[in-house]
C-alpha cells in the first residue's frame, strides 16, 4: 500500500537513497521500531517522574494499568498475574501502533500482517510455555480429549483449534486495522490532511483500542484455558 508521504522514510533518506528505499518498502519495521521506541522513552520517563502523591497522569495510567490487571486476574484466576507484563506491554503496543494509523505522515505498524502474525505466535507460544509451566507433561492432556479411544481425533481437532487462535489474533487485527488504513488514506487524497471528517478520526481512536484490547482479551482467555486442567 503506497502512502502519500512517511516522515520516517523521508527522513532515512538523510542515509542515502538505500536506506529511504528499504524503509519505503517496509514502512511496519520502521514504524514498528518507532514505536518501541516511544514505548520505552514514555516508560522511562513515567518511570523518573513517580512519586508518592501521584499527579494526573500518573493517575490515570495507574487506574489503566491496576484495571487491566484485575480485569486479566478475574478471567485466569492469580496465576496469570505473571503474564501480564507480556500482555500489558503488547496491548500498549497495538494500542500505539493503531494509533499512529491516525497521524498523517506515520505508518501503523498493526497495518501490516508481518506484524500481527508475529505478535499473535508470541501470545499464543507464550499459552502452552505457561501451559508446561502449570501442568507439566500433563498439559499434552489438553490435545487428547476425555474420550481415550477418540485420542487421535481429538489431537487433529485440537492442534488445528491452536493454530487457528495465530490465524485468528492475525487476520482480526490486521483486516480492522488496513481496513482503517485504506479508508483514512482515501479521504486523505480526497479531502486534504486539514478536511478529513472529525466523526471518521474520532471512529478511527475507538476502533484502535478496541482492537488493541480485543487482542489483550482473547490472549488472556488462551491463557486462562491453559492454566485450567484439562477434561
Amino acid at each position: 500500500m503506497d502512502h502519500p508521504y512517511l516522515f520516517l522514510t523521508s527522513l532515512f533518506g538523510i542515509f542515502g537513497s538505500g536506506a529511504e528505499y528499504w524503509a519505503y518498502k517496509h514502512p511496519h519495521v520502521t514504524y514498528m521500531w518507532f514505536a518501541m521506541v516511544v514505548l520505552i522513552l514514555v516508560g522511562w520517563l513515567a518511570g523518573k517522574s513517580i512519586s508518592m502523591v501521584p499527579k494526573t497522569a500518573q493517575n490515570l495510567f495507574e487506574i489503566l494499568i491496576s484495571s487491566l490487571e484485575e480485569f486479566m486476574a478475574s478471567i485466569t484466576g492469580d496465576e496469570g498475574r505473571k503474564s501480564f507484563p507480556l500482555l500489558i506491554t503488547i496491548f500498549l503496543f497495538v494500542s500505539l501502533g493503531n494509533l499512529m494509523g491516525l497521524v498523517p505522515t506515520l505508518y501503523p505498524p498493526t497495518a501490516s500482517i508481518n506484524t500481527t502474525v508475529a505478535l499473535a505466535i508470541i501470545a499464543v507460544t507464550w499459552s502452552h510455555v505457561i501451559g508446561v509451566q502449570m501442568h507439566g507433561i500433563k498439559y499434552v492432556k489438553h490435545f487428547l480429549g476425555p474420550v481415550p479411544a477418540l485420542t487421535p481425533l481429538f489431537l487433529i481437532v485440537e492442534l488445528i483449534g491452536h493454530a487457528s487462535r495465530v490465524l485468528s489474533l492475525t487476520l482480526r487485527l490486521f483486516g480492522n486495522m488496513m481496513g482503517h488504513e485504506l479508508v483514512v488514506i482515501i479521504l486523505l487524497t480526497l479531502a486534504g490532511p486539514f478536511l478529513v471528517p472529525l466523526p471518521i478520526m474520532a471512529m478511527g481512536i475507538l476502533v484502535s483500542l478496541i482492537q488493541a484490547f480485543v487482542f489483550f482479551l482473547l490472549s488472556t482467555m488462551y491463557i486462562a484455558g491453559a492454566i485450567e486442567e484439562a477434561h
